[in-house]
C-alpha cells in the first residue's frame, strides 16, 4: 500500500503512549492499532483532526505516499 501512517513516529517522538492518545481523540485502542499498523482501509477527517490536535502535528507528519517501484497502472 503507499499510503504509510507514521503514527508510532509521531507518538515516540511526543512521548505518548498509545493509551494516552486514545483516551485524549476518544478512539478505541483497537482503531488505533489498526491504524498505526498500516491496515486501515479509511481515516474520518474529524478523527485525523483529533490526533493531530493531540500530537500537535500536521496531517503530513503521520500520512506519507510511497509509490510502489515497479507496479503498473491499471
Amino acid at each position: 500500500m503507499p499510503i504509510i501512517v507514521n503514527l508510532d513516529v509521531m507518538l515516540a517522538k511526543r512521548k505518548m503512549s498509545v493509551t494516552e492518545l486514545s483516551e485524549r481523540v476518544g478512539i478505541t485502542m483497537a482503531n488505533l492499532s489498526i491504524l498505526k499498523n498500516g491496515k486501515a482501509k479509511a481515516i474520518r477527517f474529524s478523527t485525523l483532526e483529533a490526533i493531530c490536535k493531540a500530537l500537535d502535528c500536521q496531517p503530513g507528519d503521520i500520512l506519507e505516499y510511497r509509490s510502489d517501484e515497479g507496479e503498473s497502472n491499471p
